[in-house]
C-alpha cells in the first residue's frame, strides 16, 4: 500500500484536491469519497477523463490505470494527508467552534488577521470531517496563520478534528442549545465543544475565552495560556453603544479603539466582534487596522444580513437556528424602536426529545412582545397550538409573502437550514 510520504510528494506536485468530479480541473487530485447516499469510486474513470492527475479509491471498480491509486480508506487517507501537511508548519493554527456565531467569528478574525498577516481560513462553512482536511490542505508555504472552523453535532467529533488540525490556539464562542439530539443535552454540548479546550490543555495551547460566560471560565481551567474578552473583568472589554439598525460597539479596555461601527445586525454579535479584537490584538495587528477590518466586513450567506426591499428592512438570519440563537434573534428585533415588526420563523432541527418543548418555549417568548404579524413555518411548529399564521414550508410562506403589500416594516426571517427560509423573500 502506498505510504503517506509518497502521497504527500504527489500532492506537492498537484496541490489541488477535489471530491466532486463536477468541480474537477485538469491536474487536480480526485479523492473518491463514500457516504450513505453516494460512492465516489463509481466516478474514478470519469475523473481521469476530465483530466485528474491521480484518483484515490478504496474500491477498484474500473480497469486498472497508473492514475488510479488504491488505499484502504479514502477519507482516512485525506485526513492523514491533511495531518502530514499540517505538520510541515510551525505557525499558529486557530480552531473555532461553538453552538452559535462560529462562522461570523471566523470571518471577522480572518478579516482582522489578513489585514497584517498572510492568512488562510475555512471557506464558507466547510467545517466537518471532509471540509476541515480540505481546508488544511489549502494552506500554502507563505502562511503566517491559519483559522480553522470546526462544526460538530456529537461527542468525540471535535477531538477527532484536533488530531489532524493540531490547533495551537482555540475559541469556543459559546455552548448553547444546538444539536441536542446528537449531544444528548446541554451538558453533552459543553463536553463536546470542550474537546477543543482538552486538546489545548494537554498541548500547551492558548484559548481566547469569553469571560462573561461562567461555564467557559470553568471549562477553560488549567489551559496554559488564556486571553480573555467580555463586557467586564477581561483583557479586552466592550459594550453595545447602538444596536439599530447596525451594531456599534464601544471598546472600554485593552486597546486604543473607541468605537467600532459594524455592518452586523444583532447585539448577539458583540462577543463575536470582541473575539476578533482580542485575537487581532494578541497577534499584533494595529488598532486602526482591527477597527477598519471589522467595520468593512459585510455578512453574507444569510447570516444576520440586513436587506432592504423598497421601504422594508429584513434581517435574514436563515442559515441555521437553534433555541439559543432563535431566542437571541427574537429579543434583538423586539428591542428595535420601530413599528410594524414581523417574525417569519422556521422550525428548528436536530433537537431530539427536547424539540417540542423548545418550540413551545419560543412560542412563549413571542407572546411577551408586540408584533404586527407572526408567521411560523414547518417543523414542530406544525404540531403545536398557537394563534399565529402557519405554513407547511417556506414555499407556501413565500407565496403568502408575495401577496402582501408590506410598507415600512421590519422582518426577522430565521430557521434551521433544512427549512430554507431564504426562499420566503426570493
Amino acid at each position: 500500500m502506498i505510504s503517506i510520504e509518497k502521497i504527500y510528494s504527489i500532492f506537492q506536485q498537484h496541490p489541488s484536491i477535489q471530491t466532486d468530479t463536477r468541480k474537477l480541473n485538469t491536474g487536480d487530485l480526485f479523492f473518491a469519497l463514500k457516504g450513505e447516499n453516494f460512492n465516489g469510486n463509481l466516478f474514478a474513470q470519469q475523473a481521469i477523463e476530465k483530466g485528474a492527475a491521480y484518483v484515490f479509491v478504496d474500491e477498484l471498480l474500473n480497469e486498472p490505470s497508473e492514475k488510479i491509486i488504491l488505499v484502504d480508506d479514502v477519507l482516512k487517507t485525506l485526513q492523514n494527508l491533511a495531518k502530514y501537511h499540517r505538520q510541515q508548519f510551525n505557525i499558529p493554527f486557530l480552531a473555532i467552534t461553538g453552538s452559535n456565531g462560529k462562522t461570523t467569528t471566523k470571518e471577522l478574525i480572518y478579516a482582522v488577521l489578513s489585514s497584517t498577516h498572510i492568512s488562510y481560513t475555512t471557506k464558507g462553512n466547510l467545517n466537518n470531517h471532509i471540509g476541515i482536511p480540505l481546508t488544511i490542505l489549502t494552506v500554502k508555504k507563505d502562511a503566517a496563520v491559519a483559522i480553522i472552523e470546526m462544526g460538530a453535532n456529537h461527542l468525540k467529533e471535535i477531538e477527532g478534528y484536533c488530531e489532524y488540525a493540531l490547533p495551537t490556539h482555540g475559541i469556543i464562542t459559546n455552548a448553547g442549545k444546538a444539536h441536542l439530539e446528537g449531544f444528548g443535552g446541554i451538558e453533552g454540548v459543553r463536553k463536546g465543544k470542550g474537546e477543543l479546550y482538552d486538546f489545548l490543555r494537554t498541548n500547551n495551547g492558548t484559548a481566547f475565552v469569553m469571560w462573561d460566560y461562567d461555564y467557559l471560565r470553568n471549562m477553560s481551567k488549567d489551559i496554559p495560556h488564556i486571553v480573555t474578552y467580555g463586557t467586564k473583568d477581561a483583557s479586552i472589554t466592550g459594550s453595545i453603544d447602538q444596536h439599530e439598525p447596525f451594531l456599534v460597539i464601544s471598546i472600554t479596555e485593552g486597546i486604543d479603539i473607541k468605537k467600532i461601527a459594524t455592518q452586523l445586525t444583532g447585539d448577539y454579535n458583540l462577543p463575536n466582534v470582541l473575539a476578533a479584537v482580542a485575537v487581532g490584538n494578541y497577534f499584533n495587528v494595529e488598532a486602526k487596522k482591527i477597527k477598519a477590518a471589522i467595520e468593512n466586513y459585510i455578512p453574507s450567506n444569510s447570516r444576520s444580513q440586513l436587506i432592504e426591499i423598497n421601504s422594508n428592512k429584513i434581517i435574514l438570519d436563515a442559515y441555521n437556528a437553534n433555541p439559543t440563537s432563535m431566542k437571541a434573534a427574537i429579543e434583538n428585533l423586539a428591542k428595535f424602536n420601530v413599528k410594524n415588526k414581523i417574525l417569519i420563523l422556521g422550525g428548528m432541527a436536530e433537537l431530539g426529545a427536547a424539540s417540542l418543548e423548545e418550540h413551545e418555549n419560543i412560542l412563549s417568548l413571542i407572546k411577551n412582545y408586540s408584533w404586527k404579524d407572526v408567521v411560523l413555518v414547518g417543523g414542530d411548529f406544525l404540531k403545536l397550538q398557537h394563534p399565529y399564521r402557519s405554513f407547511e414550508d417556506s414555499t407556501q410562506a413565500r407565496d403568502w409573502f408575495k401577496k402582501q403589500n408590506f410598507q415600512n416594516s421590519y422582518f426577522l426571517v430565521k430557521g434551521s437550514r433544512s427549512m430554507k427560509m431564504e426562499r420566503v423573500i426570493e
